[in-house]
């Protein structure tokens, strides 16, 4: 029989038909099946949807997985698109209750974490493909804009990673002032500016462009410098930097 998980929110007991005595469910073989496949092979072994099947064992272990974890994909579009939602769309896609929404957000904070943690003691300007793979984690998903500042010290280390701002679908109103006050508070003497836009779509619009100029113009005679601002989008980034906007 499947063990019971008693971790609370881990555990999503759907009501289902009492299968007669001495009848196990018919998902039961199949689980046994992908979790010998997964520990034999690896998740190379496992499509997308049998990997999300396999992690939805403990929020539902009352249920055939499958369905769920396709239907998933199928309103979604990826793994990133899953677990960057919400947990109030999660929920909208059916077998996914309030336990299997919640575990996915879970694995999802983790995951940032995971890649946050590696951009520790690391110096971030020799490190970019880490930094773009941590933010699109993080904001690409996002279905309000967020203005992230990621504070450097004199290494170009990571000293704190802090949203400034959360605003709407379109726009997020920044203060340079206190931008910079928060900069100096932390002794940082580099910044790089992170946006996204829940669009989509990465390209700087003409108010990214002035608002990135007026923050550069308010940090630089604090000896603050603006090393980058990059914007996010489900379709890729885009750097000012590398579009020489800065």
């Amino acid at each position: 029989m499947e063990e019971d998980d008693d971790h609370g929110f881990l555990a999503e007991r759907p009501i289902v038909a009492t299968p007669k005595s001495g009848m196990k469910p018919h998902y039961h073989g199949h689980r046994d099946r992908l979790r010998q496949r997964f520990g034999e092979a690896g998740s190379t072994a496992l499509s997308d949807y049998e990997l999300l099947e396999l992690f939805l064992f403990r929020s539902i272990p009352r249920a055939d997985t499958k369905g769920p974890a396709k239907a998933l994909l199928a309103r979604f579009g990826s793994l990133p698109e899953i677990f960057g939602a919400s947990e109030r769309l999660l929920q909208e896609v059916d077998g996914i209750g309030e336990a299997a929404a919640r575990d996915i957000k879970v694995a999802a904070a983790l995951a940032q974490r995971m890649l946050k943690a590696d951009l520790r003691n690391r110096q971030l300007l020799t490190s970019w493909s880490q930094v773009i793979e941590y933010c699109t984690a993080v904001m690409a998903h996002e279905d309000r804009e967020q203005f992230r500042v990621l504070f450097l010290d004199k290494k170009n280390q990571l000293i704190a990673d802090e949203v400034q701002q959360t605003g709407t679908v379109d726009h997020t109103p920044v203060y340079p002032r206190e931008l910079v006050r928060r900069a100096l508070e932390l002794a940082a003497t580099a910044v790089i500016l992170v946006h996204n836009h829940p669009s989509g779509d990465p390209t700087p619009s003409r108010a990214d462009i002035d608002m990135t100029k007026t923050i550069v113009d308010t940090a630089k005679p604090m000896g603050i410098t603006v090393h980058d601002h990059i914007i996010i989008g489900k379709k890729g980034h885009a750097s000012f930097k590398g579009l020489q906007l800065i």
